[in-house]
C-alpha cells in the first residue's frame, strides 16, 4: 500500500461510481496506471465489491436497534443454529460473533417500535438457548461510514 493507492480507496470509499479518468484525475495518476491499481486492489480482495448505499428511512425501515444476544447453550451446535435462524432474518441488516459477556451484536431495521416489538418476540424470542436479548435503539447516527 503506498500513497496512491490509499488514495484510490479512499475516493471509491466515497463514490463508487467515480470514473476511472476522474479517479486518475483526481489522485494524479494516468487513467491506465490507476486501471491497473484499481485491478491489482480488487485481485488481491482488497477491493470486495462496489454497493449501492440505501436511504433506510425511505425504504420504511427507519427504526435501527443494537441488539446483543446472550447464549444459555456455548456449542457450536447452539451457535449453528442462532446463526442460521438470523440468516433467515430479513430485519437483521448485521450479525457479528463477539467476544465479552454475550455472544452475538446485532444491527436490526424496521419500520418502527412496533414491528420491532414484533421482531423481538416472534423472532428472536422464540429462538432456543437464547438466555439474554439487550436492545439499544439509535436515536440518531453522527457518523456512518459504512457502505
Amino acid at each position: 500500500m503506498d500513497r496512491y493507492n490509499e488514495r484510490i480507496l479512499q475516493e471509491l470509499t466515497s463514490n463508487g461510481k467515480i470514473t476511472n479518468a476522474e479517479l486518475a484525475q483526481k489522485i494524479g495518476l494516468s487513467a491506465s496506471a490507476c486501471l491497473r491499481r484499481v485491478q491489482e486492489l480488487e485481485n488481491k480482495g482488497i477491493i470486495k465489491g462496489y454497493r449501492a448505499v440505501l436511504n433506510h428511512e425511505a425504504l420504511g425501515r427507519g427504526f435501527v436497534a443494537y441488539v446483543t444476544v446472550g447464549l444459555s447453550t456455548h456449542t457450536s451446535e447452539a451457535q449453528k443454529r442462532f446463526e442460521e435462524a438470523i440468516f433467515l432474518s430479513h430485519e437483521v441488516i448485521e450479525c457479528h460473533n463477539v467476544t465479552g459477556s454475550f455472544e452475538y451484536l446485532l444491527r436490526v431495521e424496521t419500520t418502527d417500535l412496533k414491528s420491532y416489538k414484533i421482531f423481538h418476540s416472534e423472532t428472536l424470542g422464540m429462538l432456543p438457548h437464547i438466555a439474554t436479548i439487550t436492545t439499544h435503539m439509535v436515536m440518531e447516527s453522527t457518523k456512518d461510514e459504512r457502505a
